[in-house]
Formats: structure tokens, sequence, C-alpha cells
């Protein structure tokens, strides 16, 4: 019984560090939206996710030995990285657009 609530405690850390990152990206995600910019966003989710999240998942999760925790924070990191491109992009839109 302790080994199962060891195991829950790590995986629910994990996921809550999951849910945070996710919050951030949907909300940079939402940004781009609310200005019409769609296409590019889609491309920057699809590399972020398939490119860097699924192999980071692989990695930590099998290569690593961290299991289930360990795909849960490479999905993460996918997930941070669409986040951080699409908030960027979402600056320099707003630079370029917005007066001063």
């Amino acid at each position: 019984r302790d080994a199962v609530i060891a195991i829950g405690r790590t995986l629910l850390a994990a996921a809550a560090l999951f849910q945070v990152v996710d919050a951030a990206q949907v909300m940079s995600l939402g940004l781009l939206r609310g200005v019409q910019d769609t296409r590019v966003p889609m491309v920057i989710a699809a590399l972020s996710y398939w490119a860097v999240g699924v192999p980071a998942s692989y990695v930590l999760g099998f290569t690593l030995g961290l299991g289930g925790p360990g795909i849960w924070l490479g999905l993460a990191l996918g997930l941070a990285l669409a986040g951080v491109f699409m908030l960027w992009r979402f600056w320099g839109w707003s630079v370029r657009t917005l007066p001063v």
C-alpha cells in the first residue's frame, strides 16, 4: 500500500506540473487565435509535441528509467516549448502592431 501511495504522489506531482504548463500553452494559443494567427501556431504545436514531447517522454520514461513521471515530464516539456514559442510569436506581433 505504501508503494502505491509513493507512486501516486510522484505521478500527481508530475501531472500538476503538466497542468500548469498546459494552461500557459493554451493561453498563448488563445492569444494568437484572438489575432487570427492560426497556421503557424499549428505548426509550432505539432513540432513541439511530436518532435520534442514524444521523444523526451520516451527518453525520460524508458531510457532513463523514470517510468510514468518521466513520460509526464517529457510531455510537459513539449507543451512548455510550444507555449514559449507561441508567446514569443505573440510578443513579436504585439510589438510590431500595437501603438506604444
